[in-house]
């Protein structure tokens, strides 16, 4: 019989001394999104039960200073995906081709887009999924894509420029060519557009599943059950009688496919899940009824909006806390499959989260995070917006370790690739040219327990023009650019960034200073303010 998911708190067993030494080792990243560094218990929250995340922690390697590749979801991602920080990277915001497309009536009474998603990948420069397809790795991804855009009108029509890469001027016209299908993903399910996963009861998933449905491009998978009721954008009560929560189709989905592994054949999941972004809004269960009796008389509403993607609740502090616990059990479950599958053993696991915790919605990290540890939140480039949990567990990681080395999103490319016995120096700094920017190191040896042979950064890097600020981590040092303006402190002694030294240390200020204008590369799309200069560049 299968337990039902809000309240299951797992108990999972040890994971086995052996690996399967004939196999190159199985891959699932899981990456969360807008979890906080303090939303678990094994990083110090006090609020909310993560029993599944915490024993993830206590069997296996946590780190303490890990970074996302971004403030914010999509350039994070393509840190993640193509081993750029952000002053190389293409993507490096939420450029959304979905605002001018809205259809009346598009599924039943509901409008929606007929083009969305977000600005594409570069085709000329290889990511994860690509890398480990032509090593004969099966590839699965499930949550958001947002590495590109996908018209309905023309789901299999793609235009590329003369380099290769999505003709981005043609998007009324055609779908990117930078969707699931074309770049070395075998099996998807969820939203290609992470504006459409802003809402927990959509009109609509995205599918490529060839494998299953003969699915021969990414296609419109409807969910019926919810389009017979009118959609979240129109502030109508009628929205609440939306049945399919995307968050439990989308794992159900990963766990299926989990179930179709076979273990003499490697596989690479890519997990993206859409909890605990807002909106906040889930199924009543147990899960959410523990937390709505759990805060009862310390919990506040957010009253939603007419025209918003984020639906109104009258607790949303419950409402943020069972989303967290919810993942937690989806993670339980992902990891409770491979041991029944006998798949634990040679399995990697890697849970993180794309940036830093948001306020939208009604979330309130403050009110969660009362150790205030970290400065800022999502789209900030302080601590707070940019260091995440970051979990490894599994095959040759040892158990109970707490690691303190510095890493991004951008490291995972070399490291994925070394860790499977591929070549992951071909896809590492040591390997960048101008034509062809990598910026990651490994930490392959970390992972397996080698930390004293680790190689490290000499600085990481990030830019985000939403809001033109800069940040640079060398060593303790830590250098933020907020429209121009430079501040410098020291993460030793002054973690939560409020002593601004710069003026103390002009060496060091210089220093830094140069990196930045060093490994800033200008774009077009995504302007931002270098060190000493006014206004956008």
């Amino acid at each position: 019989m299968k337990t039902r998911p809000d309240i299951l708190f797992l108990l999972l067993g040890g994971l086995p001394a052996t690996a399967m030494a004939h196999q190159r080792p199985n891959i699932i990243y899981i990456m969360c999104d807008d979890m906080g560094y303090g939303d678990l218990g094994c990083y110090g929250q006090k609020l909310i039960s993560t029993p599944n995340l915490d024993r993830m922690a206590a069997e296996g390697m946590r780190f303490t200073q890990a970074y996302a590749g971004s403030p914010v979801s999509a350039p994070s991602r393509a840190c993640f995906m193509t081993g750029q920080h952000t002053g190389h990277v293409h993507v490096r915001g939420n450029r959304e081709y979905w605002q001018r497309s809205l259809r009346q009536n598009a599924f039943g009474q509901n409008p929606d887009y007929d083009v969305i998603g977000q600005e594409p990948y570069k085709n000329t420069h290889k990511i994860i999924p690509e890398l480990f397809k032509e090593a004969g790795y099966k590839t699965g991804m499930f949550g958001k894509w947002a590495a590109g855009y996908y018209n309905m009108k023309h789901p299999d029509t793609y235009k590329t420029d003369a380099e290769g890469n999505t003709d981005t001027d043609a998007w009324q016209t055609s779908s990117s060519a930078s969707l699931p299908n074309l770049r070395g993903i075998d099996c998807y399910y969820g939203p290609i557009c992470q504006f459409q996963a802003h809402t927990y009861y959509p009109n609509f998933l995205n599918r490529y599943d060839p494998e299953k449905y003969g699915d021969q491009h990414v296609v419109i998978d409807t969910l019926k059950q919810n389009i017979n009721h009118r959609d979240v954008s129109s502030g109508h009560p009628d929205y609440e009688n939306r049945a399919q929560y995307s968050a439990d189709l989308i794992h159900r989905y990963a766990l299926e496919w989990i179930d179709r592994q076979h273990k003499d054949e490697p596989f690479l999941g890519i997990f993206t899940y859409t909890l605990p972004h807002a909106e906040l809004w889930q199924p009543n269960d147990s899960i959410l009824q523990h937390y709505t009796d759990k805060f009862q008389g310390d919990d506040s509403p957010f009253g939603g909006a007419f025209g918003s993607w984020y639906y109104r609740n009258a607790n949303r502090h419950a409402q943020f806390a069972a989303m967290i616990t919810r993942l937690d059990t989806q993670v339980g479950e992902i990891l409770q499959k491979l041991e029944e599958k006998g798949l634990a053993e040679n399995t990697l696991v890697i849970f993180t989260s794309d940036n830093g915790p948001h306020t939208e919605g009604g979330a309130d990290p403050d009110w969660f995070n009362r150790d205030g540890l970290l400065r800022g939140v999502k789209r900030s480039t302080h601590e707070g917006g940019i260091r995440v949990p970051f979990i490894a567990w599994g095959h040759d990681v040892p158990a109970g370790t707490v690691n303190d080395h510095q890493l991004a999103f951008y490291d995972l490319m070399p490291t994925l690739l070394d860790y499977a016995g591929l070549d992951g120096d071909a896809y590492s700094l040591k390997a960048s040219t101008a034509e062809q920017r990598f910026d990651g190191i490994s930490f392959a040896k970390t992972l397996r327990g080698k930390h004293r042979k680790q190689k490290k950064h000499e600085f990481l890097y990030w830019e985000f023009h939403e809001t033109d600020m800069m940040a640079l981590r060398m060593a303790d040092w830590k250098m933020i650019v907020k429209n121009g303006k430079v501040s410098l402190y020291n993460l030793a002694t002054d973690l939560h960034e409020d002593h601004d030294v710069a003026a103390e240390n002009p060496e060091i200020v210089a220093r830094m200073t140069d990196i930045i204008r060093r490994e800033h590369t200008t774009s077009s799309m995504f302007k931002i303010t270098l060190p000493g200069e006014s206004g956008k560049r």
